[in-house]
């Protein structure tokens, strides 16, 4: 094993058990993290500003929302379960020697779980971009530049 994937294998160890001590201290009795909880509100507050300032009509704003839904349902069932990926990864690396074929295997795993992630997000993106006319997705946009991340509101 090269030093590079020992470092590799315990960073990923590290920051799995700093992500899922996180998730657990923060979960509730059958409820979503609350960080996760926050981000969609702080993301739908965020959106439905955007669309007050474009005007949208009734039927954009439900469409809209049922594609932000739809992205917020994708993003949570891929969350998976990180105790699970998090002891996987500490049991190579307690072993004697890391299996370098088991712990690329997670890696892809994970690797494939964050694309599944961006490909919903993406679809959200072209959903609602499909709904907007040329207008309403210009004020969008600008409204983005203006208050998006990095702007304080």
């Amino acid at each position: 094993m090269t030093r590079r994937m020992m470092f590799g294998a315990i960073g990923a160890a590290v920051v799995g058990l700093a992500a899922g001590a996180a998730a657990f201290a923060h979960q509730g009795a059958g409820r979503p993290p609350f960080r996760a909880q926050m981000m969609k509100r702080m993301i739908s507050a965020a959106l439905d500003e955007a669309l007050d300032e474009a005007k949208v009509t009734p039927e954009q704003r439900t469409a809209i929302h049922a594609s932000r839904d739809r992205a917020f349902a994708a993003l949570a069932a891929q969350h998976g379960d990180r105790s699970a990926h998090r002891d996987q990864v500490l049991a190579l690396f307690e072993s004697d020697q890391i299996d370098a074929g088991r712990l690329q295997a997670l890696q892809e795993q994970e690797r494939q779980r964050h694309e599944a992630m961006r490909s919903s997000i993406t679809q959200a993106v072209v959903e609602i971009h499909d709904t907007l006319t040329a207008d309403q997705r210009k004020i969008v946009a600008n409204w983005v530049r203006a208050h998006g991340p990095g702007h304080m509101h």
